[in-house]
């Protein structure tokens, strides 16, 4: 694995330090909101006006511990371009990898593995339009069969004709996966995924023989609808500003 020398921080360009610090924030975030598993799952983001150089977290780190400073900068096979005192999970990097470089605009790509969307990914019929947070996800949801650990380059072509080109995925008996043009996008879809996730197994676990579906018509109608926070500002930038407003008034060291 090849390794070159570190940019000092102050030799990060302006539009790189503000990526490493709202994806090192969407590490915390998820981590409070208890999206993370142990030290495994990857949020990754491409470094601007660098070809195919992309940011993930080190490996043995749980997502409480991710920094802006410490965050892996590495290459389309996983090698690290830049020095770093961390290794990066290789495997963990072959879903981002296959995503990155196929998928036009997938310049951050969120993977989790929550109880709630594991749950879902183990259904047969998948993500139900049953609640409004199953509205925000625009031109519906893609589906990927599962193969096993991440291990093998010969699924990404798979997994990326399966992408299509949704921003939302459900990985089959696995976890979920989101993309976005910016961190904030892709954070924003993470939250409505998971929490239409969420909200369908607690529906399902009410006692109720059958889960009430909203009308196809008005889920073609509300999808067609654009977020209110999206008049002032990009897709889920308005949310993840707010919550990083949070994390500093909580005084955490994101953005060491």
């Amino acid at each position: 694995m090849s390794v070159t020398a570190m940019k000092p921080k102050a030799a990060w360009s302006a539009e790189e330090r503000k990526v490493r610090e709202e994806l090192a924030a969407v590490y915390r975030i998820f981590a409070k909101m208890g999206m993370d598993d142990l030290i495994y799952t990857h949020l990754s983001a491409r470094v601007p006006g660098e070809d195919h150089h992309f940011l993930i977290n080190p490996f043995g780190l749980m997502y409480e511990e991710v920094t802006t400073s410490n965050l892996v900068k590495i290459d389309l096979e996983g090698n690290i371009v830049e020095e770093s005192a961390y290794p990066i999970n290789y495997a963990g990097f072959i879903i981002h990898g296959a995503v990155h470089e196929a998928v036009p605009g997938a310049h951050c790509v969120l993977h989790v593995h929550t109880d709630s969307g594991v749950a879902v990914s183990c259904q047969k019929d998948g993500l139900i339009d049953c609640s409004q947070f199953a509205m925000f996800a625009p031109g519906g949801i893609a589906y990927h069969d599962y193969e096993g650990l991440a291990f093998d380059d010969a699924e990404k072509p798979r997994l990326v004709t399966d992408m299509g080109d949704k921003k939302m995925m459900i990985l089959r008996n696995h976890g979920t996966l989101t993309i976005g043009e910016t961190v904030a996008e892709a954070f924003f879809h993470m939250y409505n995924l998971e929490r239409a996730c969420r909200v369908q197994v607690l529906a399902q676990a009410g006692g109720q023989a059958e889960v009430v579906k909203i009308p196809s018509e008005i889920v073609t109608k509300t999808r067609a609808q654009k977020p209110v926070g999206t008049r002032f500002g990009g897709y889920g930038e308005l949310e993840l500003a707010a919550w990083m407003r949070k994390l500093d008034r909580e005084g955490a060291d994101f953005r060491a």
